[in-house]
């Protein structure tokens, strides 16, 4: 194993004991900072993300959201806001979140863990930015 890998795991695992039910994602995207993780892109449907690291590039693969061919729905900023609020409220799980972002367009999104931003993408270049706010980890 990598030492990129060993570090994004130990980040993954550290964040999970500190991070809140509610407004967790600052904390896991700190813990991902300070282990070197510059930035994190999701694709969807395919759930394949890449990390880019100090230590090198990473990739995962989860379970795609879909198993065959389907079109694209068309992005939706307004359903996609209603999905990261439901999110932020501690009132999906990451998947149903992937799943909300995917039925309003979302076919990648990208967190900027230096400027603390997460960029979401339609596939006609349409995009929503958001930034998320720093947070001290007591790990």
């Amino acid at each position: 194993m990598s030492k990129a890998i060993e570090n994004l795991i130990l980040a993954q695992q550290n964040a999970m004991k500190v991070r809140p039910e509610i407004g967790g994602f600052p904390y896991l995207a700190e813990s991902l900072r300070r282990a070197g993780v510059t930035s994190n892109i999701w694709f969807l449907p395919s759930c394949q993300s890449i990390y880019l690291t100090n230590d090198g590039p990473i990739v995962t693969q989860g379970k795609p959201l879909i198993n065959d061919i389907a079109d694209i729905p068309l992005f939706n900023r307004n359903a996609l806001i209603r999905a990261i609020r439901i999110d932020q409220e501690g009132k999906s799980t990451f998947l149903e979140f992937l799943e909300s972002s995917w039925r309003a367009g979302v076919i990648r999104y990208e967190v900027n863990f230096v400027k603390r931003t997460v960029t979401y993408y339609g596939c006609l270049d349409e995009e929503y930015l958001e930034e998320y706010p720093a947070v001290d980890l007591i790990l």
